[in-house]
Order: C-alpha cells, then sequence, then structure tokens
C-alpha cells in the first residue's frame, strides 16, 4: 500500500514542472499498476502501517483512481485557458491521496481523518474553478452541513476507543447506545446524502465545474456508504430499533426527489437530485444489514459513481457548446449532435437500470434486501423504481427532441477526448456485470 502512497507523494512536484497530459498519463498507469494488487474477498491484504485493503476498499481506491483519471481528461478547457491548470492538477492530487488514505486505512481514527481532510480540496475545486459567484455559497453549505456533524462523530471514536481498547476495524464489535448510533452516523448521512439533510448537494453540484461534479458524485458519496459499513458492526442492537425508521425515510425521501427531479429546468440539478434518490437506496440496503443489503450497494455505488459521473460530463460538453444549461434551450439536440444523442441514451438507459449496466444488478439485489426485511416496502420500491425511469426519459426526450434554439449557431461536433470520456465511463458500466461474482460475493 504504501508504494501508491510514495507514488502519489512523488508526483506533486511534477504538477509544476511536467505537461498536462503527462501528469493525466501517470494518473492512468497508476490506475493499471492498482489493479495488479487486486483484492478477491473480504480478508486485509497488502497491510503495512495500519494501511490495508479488502474487496470493498479496494474497488472504491480503484473508481478513485479512475474517475480522477478522468477528470483530468474532460478539464481541457482548463488547460487552453491556463486558468492556474499546475494549481488544478496538484488539488486533483491531493484529493485523491486524502482518498486513498481514507478507503485503504485500517483504523477508525485514520479513516475519520482522511474523511474530513478529502473536504478541503473538494472545497478549494468549487470555489477556486466553479462557474457562478453562487460557488461561495454553495463552498460554505457543503463546509459546514459536513463540520457541524464531524464533531459528535470524533467524540464518539474517542468513546468507542474508551470502551474497546482498539479502533481497528477487526476489533469493532460492541453494542453502543442510541446516541452513539445517531452522532457515530450523522456525518454519514449527511454524505450519502440522506434525505432532510440532502439541501448542500444540488447545490454544490450545480456550482461545481465538471471536475468537482464528477468528483463529488463519483467518489464523495461513496464515503458515507464505505463509513457505514465498517461501523455497523457496533450498532447491531440499536439497529434492530431504530432502522426500519431510518430505511422508510430514506426510500419515501427517493420517491419524492424523483418526483423534484420531473420538475427541473436545470441538466445539472437534475442529475444532482437524481444521486440522491440512487444513494437513498444505497443507505436503506445497508441499514438492513443483510448480506444482499451489503452486496447490492456495493455494486450500486460503483455503478452509481460511473454513471452520475458520465451524465455530468455530457452535461458539461453541452454546456461548452451552449454557455446553458438549461433543459428550455438545450432541445433538439439529435438534430445538431446526433453521435452526442447516443450517449445520451446509453447513459439515461444505464441511469434507469436498464441491461445490461451495473445498476440493474444492484438494484436487484438492493430490492431483494429490502423486500426480504419487510413486505411493506414493495410499494415504495416500485414507486421509485418506476419514477428513476421517468425522469431518465424525461431528461433524454427534453433534451434530444424537439425544436431547437434558433440561438445555437455556433456549435462544433465532438472530439476525440469526449468519445474517450464517454467511452471510458460506460465501458465499465455495462462490463463488470460479466464479473460481478466479485463485487457480489466478498462478504
Amino acid at each position: 500500500m504504501m508504494s501508491f502512497i510514495f507514488s502519489l507523494l512523488m508526483m506533486i512536484p511534477l504538477c509544476y514542472f511536467s505537461s498536462f497530459w503527462v501528469i493525466q498519463m501517470f494518473f492512468f498507469i497508476l490506475t493499471f499498476m492498482l489493479m495488479l494488487n487486486f483484492s478477491f474477498n473480504f480478508l486485509f491484504v497488502n497491510i503495512s502501517y495500519y494501511l490495508g485493503s479488502d474487496l470493498l476498499s479496494f474497488s472504491l481506491v480503484f473508481l478513485s483512481f479512475w474517475i480522477c483519471s478522468l477528470m483530468i481528461l474532460s478539464s481541457e478547457k482548463i488547460y487552453k485557458l491556463k486558468n492556474y491548470h499546475n494549481l488544478f492538477l496538484l488539488v486533483i492530487l491531493i484529493l485523491l491521496l486524502s482518498l486513498v488514505l481514507a478507503f485503504f486505512s485500517m483504523n477508525l481514527f485514520l479513516f475519520y481523518l482522511f474523511f474530513e481532510v478529502s473536504l478541503i480540496p473538494t472545497l478549494i475545486l468549487i470555489v477556486g474553478w466553479g462557474y457562478q459567484p453562487e460557488r461561495l455559497e454553495a463552498g460554505f453549505y457543503l463546509m459546514f452541513y459536513t463540520l457541524l456533524f464531524s464533531l459528535p462523530m470524533m467524540v464518539t471514536i474517542f468513546y468507542c476507543y474508551n470502551r474497546i481498547g482498539s479502533l481497528d476495524f477487526y476489533f469493532l464489535s460492541d453494542h453502543l447506545n442510541v446516541l452513539s448510533f445517531i452522532c457515530m452516523n450523522m456525518a454519514f448521512f449527511v454524505k450519502m446524502p440522506m434525505f432532510f439533510i440532502h439541501l448542500w448537494l444540488p447545490k454544490a453540484h450545480v456550482e461545481a465545474p465538471v471536475s468537482g461534479s464528477m468528483i463529488l458524485a463519483g467518489i464523495m458519496l461513496k464515503l458515507g456508504g464505505y463509513g457505514m459499513m465498517r461501523v455497523m458492526s457496533l450498532f447491531i442492537g440499536v439497529s434492530m430499533k431504530f432502522n426500519f425508521i431510518l430505511i422508510v425515510i430514506s426510500l419515501i425521501g427517493g420517491v419524492f426527489i424523483s418526483l423534484i427531479c420531473l420538475r427541473q429546468s436545470d441538466i445539472k440539478s437534475l442529475i444532482a437530485y437524481s444521486s440522491v434518490a440512487h444513494m437513498g437506496m444505497v443507505l436503506a440496503g445497508i441499514m438492513t444489514l443483510n448480506i444482499w443489503g451489503f452486496w447490492g450497494s456495493l455494486v450500486m455505488m460503483l455503478a452509481h459513481g460511473l454513471c452520475s459521473s458520465g451524465l455530468f460530463c455530457l452535461a458539461n460538453m453541452i454546456y461548452e457548446r451552449t454557455q446553458s444549461r438549461s433543459l428550455y434551450l438545450n432541445k433538439g439536440l439529435l438534430s445538431i449532435l446526433p453521435s452526442f444523442s447516443l450517449w445520451w441514451f446509453l447513459f439515461c438507459s444505464s441511469n434507469m437500470a436498464a441491461p445490461p449496466s451495473l445498476n440493474l444488478l444492484g438494484e436487484i439485489m438492493l430490492i431483494n434486501s429490502l423486500v426480504s426485511y419487510s413486505y411493506y416496502l414493495m410499494m415504495i420500491l416500485a414507486c421509485t423504481s418506476f419514477f428513476t425511469a421517468v425522469y431518465s426519459l424525461f431528461l433524454y426526450s427534453y433534451s434530444q427532441h424537439g425544436k431547437f434554439y434558433s440561438g445555437i449557431y455556433v456549435i462544433y461536433f465532438g472530439v476525440y477526448r469526449e468519445y474517450l470520456i464517454l467511452f471510458l465511463h460506460w465501458f465499465p458500466l455495462n462490463i463488470l456485470i460479466l464479473k460481478s461474482d466479485f463485487l457480489t460475493l466478498w462478504i
């Protein structure tokens, strides 16, 4: 593990002395080098200095490397405009380093430390390279929502250490009280984000640059799910009594959010709200505490990371051409950019969990998990799945069909770089289902 950490640290001076695309190539090389350390089960391997990886942490670190590589590839505009591109690379590198250390750490306090550190580069990305002046407000929302609930979590971690005598994930097994459950998990609920405390997410997404949206949707939301999977063994007793309330809030919230998606006029805002609906299902799956829920949550997190990130890339490609994210102005794109319409269709179909996407596998597992938990959840799940399909179709049909806006008179077709980004999102999303046994049999 330390070899990867040192490799990333060695790249820091390169950010200032090498070309933009050389750094991007290094990111991809490191990603494929990471593949050689593949972890096949729930046992920790490559252990060194409180760091190690099992399949859960490995798959999320691999997703982090992949998304960060694609973030640089999709931010050519920053390089062309010479908009502090060296600093931009440095921020992405520090962000990746903090995410890798958070996922690879085998100690709860180390995880908490890097969980909080990853907030700072994300904030710099949004405030530094965002588009509108409202990005300052979005940054404050992101910062204070997370910080408000992180202090109680830290106190609970110290309380755990006092009771158990260790914070290593393998030794975490105790029956803590309701107060500890709330204090520990609220930070994860905000990060997921859970319905009622999700308001920072649409703001942050809409104001962030494309790279900020990609890392938020692709990785940052997964920190919450990953953390909950790690600490749930502390709250088995409490969970049996209170999890049903959280499951119902998440799923009914998912239905409400899906209805909100149908009223959005901003493409980015629609995709951001859809993330809340998807992560609501992941949260509910983890809260069932059964094996299908944990399997389905991991699959859904990976699928959502790739699919949502790809949709944000597509929205940005349209924004770069028309300088607008409005669905009322970006109509009739099928007539203007037919080659992008194929990608819109592929990503929208994956978003609604059409085969052969990984979303389908994740939804099947989570529906299994939740229905086996309680039959009463069937109706809510049916509504969630239906409305997910509805807003995905709405996004596709409303943007691709209709009479296009006459102001779009300077438009250019896609370049190789853009098709490569979209392909590298879509290909793993639809091919991983062929080798899904690693993602589903990991406990």
